[in-house]
């Protein structure tokens, strides 16, 4: 059956995309088609030693590492990143590593429009989008600008092979909740509509392959796809109550980001289930459940991801006060987001059972 809607709007981001195994060797290619020659290399502190072969590889290309990267780009980091490439006059950023390292690299290019080249190492999908999201005095805000969207992303399955898998399993599925929550936005289209589900597709297909073989290089890059394919619609169309939940959770309470997005998604797909049954219809027969939010969790569940936000760290305590921050200035959600309704999500996720509706 076609996805076609009678009206829409969709637009696409320029940027240049390339996959294969050793493309992240192709990095002083790309800045020199760009005509730019004084890269700053972004990474996390555990990914240090991969920014100094970076460097290495670059040569004079590269002015500097700065690898102080965090999770939910606090802007006091942002800040002194933004200092160190001013003072070292970098004419671009690198960005090797995941959501944090990315995060970085755009909010750089937010205070200086210098250029980004992202090199992936999980499956954020972030650097698909021109969204930033930022962290100051305990809460997360994002905006959207084509300011912070990357120029060029180069996808190396080389590089996420070494992915740890409970980090792969993470990363794919807050990937997937891109996609998810994409079937049912306001702003959606036949184009976004089309890449969510091939993309939950790659992931589906793939994950499970990569688990039982993770050096095995064409699931590796089949995920990498999925990742491409659900950032992109991240960046196309807004996204709705999962991502505010996430957003809280991590801003307010320091919740990991990926594993937070994973015991999530579930939940909040059951929650939305009956206002978007239509719409989120493909995902119960994709993953082979009763319902949406069913068939998320069970692929959870078998791709041993982690359930339960207590395993996270959160504490039983706080979820009123989730609850509370949540419903403050909500994002559009196909079903109206009650505080009563959310604090039962809420105590679900935060034990590990399955989703409610």
């Amino acid at each position: 059956m076609s996805v076609f809607q009678e009206e829409f709007a969709a637009t696409s981001a320029a940027m240049r995309v390339r996959f294969g195994a050793g493309v992240r060797h192709a990095v002083g290619e790309e800045m020199e088609r760009l005509g730019l020659g004084r890269a700053l290399i972004l990474t996390t502190p555990q990914q240090a030693v991969t920014g100094a072969e970076f460097a290495e590889r670059l040569g004079a290309r590269a002015v500097g590492v700065f690898s102080g990267a965090a999770m939910h780009t606090p802007v006091a980091v942002s800040e002194e990143a933004t200092a160190k490439a001013l003072e070292l006059q970098a004419d671009c950023v690198v960005a090797v590593g995941g959501g944090s390292t990315t995060g970085l690299a755009k909010a750089i290019a937010l205070r200086t429009d210098l250029p980004q080249i992202v090199v992936p190492t999980t499956y954020a999908g972030s650097e698909a989008t021109g969204i930033l999201g930022q962290t100051e005095g305990g809460r997360k805000t994002t905006i959207t600008t084509p300011k912070v969207q990357p120029e060029v992303i180069l996808y190396d399955a080389e590089l996420v092979r070494s992915l740890p898998v409970g980090m792969t399993v993470t990363s794919a599925l807050n990937a997937m909740a891109h996609a998810a929550e994409g079937l049912y936005a306001q702003n959606r289209s036949p184009i976004s509509t089309l890449m969510a589900l091939e993309g939950m597709k790659a992931f589906r297909d793939a994950l499970p392959r990569v688990l039982d073989d993770p050096d095995d290089l064409q699931a590796r890059g089949e995920t990498l796809y999925g990742a491409w394919l659900c950032g992109t619609v991240l960046g196309q169309v807004g996204m709705a109550l999962h991502h505010k939940l996430c957003h809280t959770l991590g801003g307010s309470f320091d919740l990991p980001h990926a594993e937070t997005h994973a015991v999530i998604l579930p939940h909040a797909i059951a929650y939305n289930e009956g206002a978007a049954a239509d719409l989120l219809a493909p995902v119960a027969e994709m993953f082979g459940g009763p319902s949406p939010g069913a068939a998320l969790h069970r692929f959870a569940v078998a791709m041993k991801a982690p359930l339960a936000l207590r395993d996270l760290g959160m504490a039983e305590a706080d979820l009123d006060r989730a609850a509370e921050i949540a419903t403050q200035n909500p994002y559009w959600n196909p079903r109206p987001v009650e505080k009563g309704a959310l604090r039962r999500l809420l105590q679900a996720a935060w034990a590990g059972d399955a989703p409610v509706v």
